[in-house]
């Protein structure tokens, strides 16, 4: 026959974490112990899981395999008096010693708000240049020939053959000779609407001979990002024969937080590093903030335009950025070591005095450096704790823990189905 089993469990959250820190808190002196009473007589002795159960003579626990604990008049102990405020912990100066508790002020003063971003390095669109012929013709010399080749300005990309083209420098030429101003000019004007440079056009004037071909020249040095052509092929008006790239400065697209994007502008000053380059920093600066965010990482896209020098940026490099965003003024900051995070909340233990801390719920805004920004829960002049101030905050959690239990009515039962129990032995229930 089954049967079900009733177990006892004590309330209170996080009290196994508080045990542990407990038993580090005794080590260190923090909490009574044996040695802590040896010039006093102790109130009474307990057992750290078992609090509430208290016995008039040293020995082991009757509930686990452990000694009982003295409770000293004078350890770590919840001070309601007046000289403490309600809920403070009042800690002996030989336990603020050897907890190594250090205090740091609640300061005011000017504070610059930083992000953190990646991103990748991208090419800067406004440095691409295409390359297309604007009559028809046949590609009779191509110089270029993959995606990716370097170019230099004023090197020779393609010569296209085209028969309209030749006929209008024939026409350039007639109208040279006749000494008519207007046609020459005009001639001139066709010339340049076909895509021919000034100084191309000055040269048939000059030596008074059509070109077969009409040579493509780079405007700047960069790379092939696109070809459009191959050698022998025909093309026709608005045909792309290459598309360029200049290097010199690149575009850095970072993924900014959304809950971050607020701070940042256009103008604003990036530090940008890559992994390829260790050590090195490259200044920039915010172009543009893209108008929608990402939907699957809830980030907002943030263009930075960076300089180039040496072309040791290449696209598709990872990068992390820096972004400086406006400095505030008149701020309250702690240092962020100060601020214990618990997932739901920020808090800080606040110093009332030498010997007197308490826990302080407080709403953190930016940090920067080793310093955080202090919306609400503190004032200016306190003394909060910076370090060992884990260890007060989880004294305080066991305190209250074991006073809650102390006031609690009754104990909660959980039945357990027999399925959920272990077989004995003999593989029974």
């Amino acid at each position: 026959m089954k049967r079900p089993y009733t177990i006892a469990l004590l309330t209170g959250a996080g009290v196994a974490i508080a045990i542990s820190t407990w038993l580090f808190l005794r080590q260190r002196g923090g909490v009574e112990s044996q040695s802590a009473c040896a010039n006093a007589t102790p109130s009474y002795w307990y057992d750290p899981m078992h609090a509430t159960e208290h016995f008039d003579k040293p020995g082991k626990s009757p509930f686990m395999d452990m000694q009982l604990q003295p409770k000293c008049p004078a350890a770590l102990v919840v001070t309601p008096g007046a000289t403490a405020a309600p809920g403070s912990i009042e800690v002996n100066s030989r336990a603020v010693q050897n907890l190594g508790i250090r205090l740091s002020p609640v300061e005011r003063g000017r504070f610059e708000r930083g992000v953190d971003a990646v991103g990748l390095v991208g090419v800067d669109e406004h440095r691409i240049e295409a390359i297309q012929v604007r009559e028809p013709g046949w590609v009779e010399q191509l110089q270029v020939r993959a995606v990716g080749d370097p170019v230099h300005r004023g090197q020779q990309l393609a010569g296209i053959y085209s028969p309209t083209l030749l006929a209008t420098q024939q026409e350039f030429l007639i109208a040279r000779d006749s000494n008519d101003p207007p046609l020459i000019d005009a001639a001139r004007a066709r010339l340049a609407l076909f895509g021919l440079s000034t100084q191309q056009i000055a040269h048939i004037e000059h030596t008074g001979k059509s070109e077969r071909r009409v040579t493509y020249y780079a405007p700047f040095d960069g790379f092939v990002m696109e070809l459009g052509v191959r050698q022998g092929a025909a093309v026709e008006p608005g045909t792309t024969l290459l598309q360029l790239a200049h290097l010199d400065s690149v575009w850095v697209t970072a993924e900014v937080p959304e809950t971050l994007s607020a701070w940042i502008k256009p103008g604003d000053s990036a530090e940008v590093q890559v992994p390829a380059l260790p050590g090195m920093q490259f200044k920039g600066q915010v172009d543009y903030l893209y108008p929608e965010l990402t939907q699957s990482t809830r980030s907002l896209k943030v263009r930075v335009v960076v300089s180039n020098p040496g072309l040791m940026l290449r696209p598709g490099m990872f990068a992390s950025a820096h972004f400086r965003g406006a400095t505030i003024e008149n701020v309250l900051t702690v240092p962020s070591e100060a601020v214990i995070k618990t997932g739901t909340r920020s808090i800080v233990i606040v110093a009332d005095d030498g010997t007197h801390f308490r826990p302080v719920a407080v709403r953190v805004g930016a940090e920067h450096g080793d310093r955080s920004e202090i919306l609400d829960g503190l004032t200016l002049g306190q003394n909060v704790v910076a370090s060992g101030q884990f260890l007060i905050d989880s004294e305080a959690s066991l305190r209250g823990a074991f006073e809650s239990l102390a006031g609690a009515s009754g104990t909660t039962e959980l039945i357990m189905k027999p399925e959920m129990m272990p077989l004995p032995a003999d593989g029974r229930p």
